[in-house]
């Protein structure tokens, strides 16, 4: 019954879901799980490296913790084809801005920003949700160190401790 409701991303199925949002938080499972702990002192971010196979040619790269800009760093969990077109996308995003008022984007506004661009892929036929989830670990004037968490439908939330993998994503 659900094969007529599941193959655009644009029409709800009776329940109200979204099939393809779910498919894409279901990508986050097969990857390895990302931490983020939030202390007075600063951020803490963790990311698991899956093998799923012995046969896989393993990277040498960090490709699990991404440094956006010099004051934000984010741990992804999820498809990594997908985690790098979105953190080109923060990276270009964090230099217009600092260009523009020569200072650093806030945190919030980048996560903003880069949920914006995830939302817009939920609702526009033709295109797929991005299958990732990230943990954004920040520092700006305002309002010292911030850990955010986004999931692959543009919701981001603010918090003290943060997990995404195969279990979904929790906060505290």
């Amino acid at each position: 019954m659900s094969r007529r409701y599941d193959s655009r991303t644009t029409i709800f199925s009776p329940e109200g879901r979204l099939y393809q949002v779910e498919y894409a938080m279901e990508a986050i499972g097969n990857a390895g799980t990302a931490i983020g702990i939030l202390s007075k002192d600063g951020v803490v971010l963790i990311g698991e490296k899956k093998v799923t196979s012995k046969l896989l040619q393993t990277s040498t790269s960090t490709e699990k913790m991404y440094k956006i800009d010099d004051h934000v760093s984010c741990a992804v969990a999820g498809i990594m084809s997908d985690a790098n077109i979105l953190i080109n996308t923060a990276r270009v995003q964090a230099q217009r801005y600092t260009y523009a008022y020569q200072e650093p984007m806030p945190v919030e506004q980048l996560v903003q920003s880069l949920c914006d661009t995830k939302q817009g892929y939920t609702q526009f036929g033709g295109l797929r949700p991005f299958g990732v989830s990230f943990l954004f670990a920040g520092w700006d004037k305002n309002f010292g160190f911030q850990l955010y968490m986004s999931d692959p439908s543009g919701n981001y939330v603010e918090a003290r401790a943060a997990y995404a993998d195969r279990n979904h994503t929790n906060t505290q």
